[in-house]
């Protein structure tokens, strides 16, 4: 009798949270948005265009964007074109690199010395033999684009030490140890790796689930000036914090359902949320998400400017305009801060 009661109370709590969380969302939904829509911004050469993109970061002079794209498509699977994109404070193009490397980019992380780090997010699919030989690795790009480190082994997908399944996201700490998101869903990997800064495997953590360290998929990773990691675990809608020896610390629900992250020096976090419906994610909306890496704190939110649009990237410069990368909208934007 006890235990049923205990249950009892236990379920009217997680429904209570649910409810709150919710009304906090409907309740930030409804703020004046603070950031001007700027189209067109990004400026290409005649005749390239935006692929489907969810990799979008800032470098480290705090200005400049750079961009994995997925040359002009949905994949870079035959193209010629180079999908690692630099752009100045004015949205000229200065810099690409990366032509025939990859298959399907996906996530990308400037480090402390400038290094580009990118991930490839699938691999060969037994049918179109383009596809052989790469994929399911990371690499590390000096910013002019020398291969200076790969992990994992082209195109062949694995669960051990030095293979990925579909890896979605990388993150250097401030001590160069690397961090990986591996996995994409379906029967790909659910877990984070940590590397030491020379590329030797230290340890990993998660499996396949909805409980503390569980995943369904670790689609996006950042870090707060404490040092605690947060993995944006986009299918059980919420960001899970961890140290980084892969300590669970705690869960947070109210910022939506992350496809991408990314936190501040001044610790505002920005979530880019792309999938949130009456369906997935009931009480929340596409778009992007900000507040406090500190306490949680929700404070303002962006409506996907794109009814059609899946905004999946997001980051911001030192004058706190934001950038966001679109995936089915194929497009990049600007957020201007009013």
């Amino acid at each position: 009798m006890l235990n049923t009661r205990l249950n009892a109370s236990r379920v009217r709590l997680v429904l209570a949270a649910g409810v709150a969380v919710i009304a906090l969302s409907q309740a930030v939904y409804s703020q004046n948005n603070s950031y001007q829509t700027i189209e067109n911004f990004f400026k290409l050469p005649e005749g390239r265009k935006i692929g489907s993109t969810a990799g979008i970061t800032i470098d480290r002079d705090g200005s400049s964007i750079w961009v994995f794209e997925r040359c002009g498509g949905q994949n870079c699977v035959g193209s010629n074109a180079e999908p690692v994109l630099k752009f100045d404070a004015a949205g000229n193009l200065v810099k690409s690199f990366g032509a025939g490397m990859f298959i399907r980019p996906h996530g990308i992380h400037v480090d402390r010395e400038g290094n580009v780090w990118v991930t490839d997010g699938e691999g060969p699919d037994g049918q179109d033999p383009r596809r052989n030989g790469k994929g399911h690795q990371v690499f590390k790009f000096s910013p002019d684009g020398k291969v200076l480190m790969t992990l994992g082994k082209a195109g062949t997908a694995g669960n051990g030490p030095d293979t990925f399944n579909q890896p979605s996201a990388v993150l250097v700490a401030p001590n160069g140890d690397i961090f990986v998101g591996d996995g994409h869903g379906g029967n790909s990997n659910t877990r984070v790796l940590k590397f030491s800064k020379d590329g030797t495997f230290i340890k990993a953590w998660g499996t396949k689930g909805a409980g503390p360290g569980e995943f369904a998929m670790p689609h996006a990773l950042a870090m707060d000036s404490r040092g605690r990691l947060f993995v944006g675990d986009r299918g059980n809608n919420r960001i899970q914090i961890f140290d980084q020896d892969g300590k669970y610390l705690e869960e947070w629900k109210q910022f939506g359902r992350p496809s991408g992250l990314f936190i501040d020096k001044n610790d505002t976090l920005y979530l880019a949320d792309h999938e949130s419906d009456a369906t997935t994610n009931p009480g929340f909306r596409k778009g992007i998400m900000i507040g406090s890496a500190k306490d949680g704190k929700v404070t303002a939110s962006i409506p996907d400017p794109d009814p059609a649009g899946s905004q999946e990237g997001v980051v911001a410069d030192s004058k706190g305009n934001l950038y966001g990368s679109l995936t089915g909208g194929m497009a990049l934007k600007k957020y201007l801060k009013k």
